[in-house]
């Protein structure tokens, strides 16, 4: 049991580490584009890059967790992403920068679908609700430590020793992964991975995309231009930017977590599981709209104190990774949750150049974030009339691996 938790915590780690990287270059925009003489434009597609390659890589990453020992695929990819973090310190030119955080999308896509299959081995279904909310909440305080010391690292050492700290530096996690994760991370009784296939579409995992596409344009939005907003539109410092920027990420974090933990307890004390989670995914994508109003406040401080009403939205979270673990067959959960990512992160990749194109035809920020409340709201629609009950095709008892995770690590 405490090793399960250990894994847990390691994969907490990772995603805080994952999210770290991925928000430095909007924290490090300001001084990149005066640096590089970016337009709004330029800026936009720049943020975009890194999806481009994580969302292409979701569906045959998928594929592999399904397939390979989760212990050196995860390990591989991770140190594919720590190494392009680092190296975006070394880049001269825009194309240099795209580049790399094309690689840094390669690295990074195993974090989600390597994840929620970890957990789905890990863990019985009834109990996936409060480790899947642990181990997705360190995206978002990654996103909060990033808002304290990556501003202190630019500062001091410039944006480009940033990057070189931060990537180079995140190597050291590969050591306590290795020797806590078995070599064959297999649910028990077998002892050979599945055979290779491309799982059947189902209208489970059509609406699940289609919601996921909603939530991750609203996590997008805030995660590429929030820092950025907060300098241009608020006029706020660097520093001061950063720590504003943490709050709603605090919010988000704490939201995941409490999320999965109510959902759990809920459905242990006899409530319907379908209804229980999709109730609190509906009540998380609902408080995405406080960003309607975050926008037209007068003052900083009101516009943030709506923003973190509005990352309430971290509710959702840790329902949504067990709702898909609770349709997919088995078999299939890593290749489900990389279709999935594959769909949320086609989010990822028009947030950011949606919202600077309506910055440069509007001169205003207002419009690109309105439009992440309402589209956030909208996700629960595809939950609640596509998703069925939270059942696979052909359910099986829910894998636990305790006499797997007891071995040693081989």
């Amino acid at each position: 049991m405490g090793r399960r938790w250990g894994v847990v915590g390691l994969l907490f780690a990772a995603s805080l580490i994952n999210y770290l990287d991925r928000a430095s270059l909007s924290l490090a925009l300001p001084g990149i584009a005066e640096e590089l003489h970016l337009s709004p434009i330029t800026k936009g597609v720049l943020l975009s890059a890194f999806f481009w390659s994580y969302a292409v890589m979701q569906i045959p990453v998928g594929l592999c967790v399904d397939r390979f020992p989760i212990r050196w695929f995860y390990a591989g990819m991770f140190a594919i992403w720590s190494v392009a973090c680092g190296l975006t310190g070394l880049a001269r030119n825009l194309a240099q920068l795209v580049g790399v955080r094309i690689m840094l999308g390669v690295g990074e896509s195993i974090y989600l679908a390597g994840g929620s299959k970890t957990v789905a081995l890990l863990f019985t279904p009834r109990e996936r609700g409060l480790p899947s909310g642990l181990f997705d909440s360190g995206t978002r305080v990654g996103l909060v430590g990033g808002g304290i010391v990556i501003p202190w690292l630019i500062l001091h050492l410039g944006w480009r020793r940033m990057f070189m700290v931060l990537g180079f530096g995140a190597l050291l996690w590969l050591g306590p992964w290795i020797a806590t994760v078995p070599a064959r991370l297999l649910p028990s009784g077998t002892s050979t991975p599945p055979a290779f296939h491309v799982p059947a579409f189902h209208r489970n995992l059509f609406g699940i995309c289609l919601g996921f596409f909603c939530f991750d344009y609203y996590v997008y939005l805030l995660l590429t231009w929030l820092p950025d907003y907060l300098v241009q539109a608020r006029h706020l410092n660097i520093t001061q930017a950063g720590a504003y920027s943490a709050i709603p990420y605090v919010v988000f974090a704490l939201g995941q977590a409490l999320g999965g933990w109510i959902g759990d307890r809920l459905i242990s004390r006899g409530h319907d599981e379908t209804r229980t989670r999709k109730a609190i995914v509906a009540v998380g994508f609902l408080m995405g709209l406080l960003l309607i109003p975050a926008v037209r406040a007068e003052s900083a401080e009101v516009a943030i104190a709506f923003i973190a009403g509005a990352s309430l939205a971290g509710l959702a979270a840790g329902n949504l990774f067990t709702i898909l673990q609770s349709c997919a067959p088995p078999e299939d959960i890593g290749a489900w949750t990389g279709i999935e990512n594959f769909f949320g992160n086609l989010a990822g990749v028009l947030a950011p150049i949606i919202t600077g194109i309506l910055i440069t035809r509007t001169g205003s920020y207002s419009p690109g974030f309105m439009i992440a409340g309402v589209v956030l709201a909208l996700g629960i629609l595809p939950y609640w009339f596509l998703v069925g009950e939270l059942k696979p095709p052909a359910r099986t008892a829910g894998v636990a691996i305790s006499a797997t995770i007891d071995d040693p690590p081989a």
